[in-house]
């Protein structure tokens, strides 16, 4: 058989010729004339090569090929009508693997909130954190192996944008720390010896960039490739850390670190969630996200 000339509308002609053993009847469920429900009979009959409903005194029976026909016929019809639907996305029984790429930053603030809700409503999905890579270095081979992105800007071709919270940045030092609050004043900050964190795919501390453009420039006495690097840094040694203020507060108990304003003020800073575009529609897809965006409105409701 050559199935380009298949009329897949037959295959519910026979379905319904079938279950009602009645070319009237099976017009009526398909919503056609009598003469077309005919004229699409004698089409299987041709294409089949069995008569399918012959009649026996006052009504219609089925063939011997016909009555084979029913439950292989009924099943094929499911799995066709099964491609027009939407898998659901069943987290207390899914063991599918995500993939998530984010800088350390996010990993501290976001991850420990999102795991206890994945844990409790999807004990056995799996999440990896992959190394950070920049746009510039973020190939599209490997776009196509990541689920989600935590980033700030816009620039990851191929994924949609949500913002998920925002923060600004200020300064971490150690407590006991000899300048300490008088780092608020521009004089103490440019004297004062920085941490710049340098992520990867970046060429400088995107707080230096804006500093720049002020007309200022620190003294960067160390370079770190984190955030959680600079700030364990930042806990043991005299050195300033000029970061998100949210990550401070999440580690200024266990790290023994006091918050300060800086003498000049850098705005909010947004962070974003990027899903790649082809997973738009995708139910699992849909269920992760809409996880991180409630991870990230409670992190946004919280006092900075």
């Amino acid at each position: 058989m050559n199935l380009n000339s298949l009329d897949l509308n037959l295959l519910t002609a026979l379905d319904a010729l079938l279950r009602e053993a009645s070319v009237s009847r099976a017009a009526m469920r398909l919503r056609l004339s009598q003469p077309a429900a005919s004229h699409a009979l004698q089409r299987l009959r041709d294409l089949i090569g069995d008569p399918l409903l012959v009649r026996s005194g006052a009504r219609m029976e089925l063939t011997p090929r016909a009555q084979a026909l029913r439950t292989p016929l009924t099943q094929a019809l499911e799995q066709v009508r099964a491609l027009f639907v939407p898998d659901a996305f069943d987290a207390i029984s899914s063991d599918r693997h995500f993939r998530l790429m984010m800088p350390d930053l996010a990993v501290e603030l976001l991850m420990p909130p999102l795991m206890e809700k994945i844990t409790r409503i999807a004990p056995h999905v799996t999440i990896d954190v992959v190394p950070w890579r920049g746009p510039a270095i973020f190939t599209a081979e490997f776009a196509r192996t990541i689920d989600l992105v935590i980033s700030i800007g816009d620039a990851f071709k191929g994924f949609h944008r949500q913002r998920l919270y925002v923060d600004s940045d200020a300064l971490a030092v150690r407590r006991g720390h000899p300048v300490g609050a008088r780092l608020k004043k521009r004089e103490a900050f440019l004297a004062a010896r920085h941490v710049a964190v340098v992520i990867r795919g970046q060429n400088e501390d995107l707080i230096d960039g804006w500093l720049r453009s002020k007309g200022i420039e620190r003294r960067i006495a160390l370079v770190v490739p984190g955030y959680i690097e600079a700030l364990h840094v930042t806990a043991r040694t005299d050195l300033v850390a000029f970061v998100p203020r949210r990550l401070i507060a999440a580690l200024a108990r266990q790290l023994s670190l006091l918050t300060v304003t800086p003498p000049l003020d850098p705005g909010i800073d947004e962070q974003y969630m990027f899903y790649p575009t082809r997973a738009q529609m995708d139910p699992g897809s849909i269920w992760l996200r809409q996880l991180m965006l409630e991870t990230g409105r409670e992190l946004d409701r919280r006092k900075m």
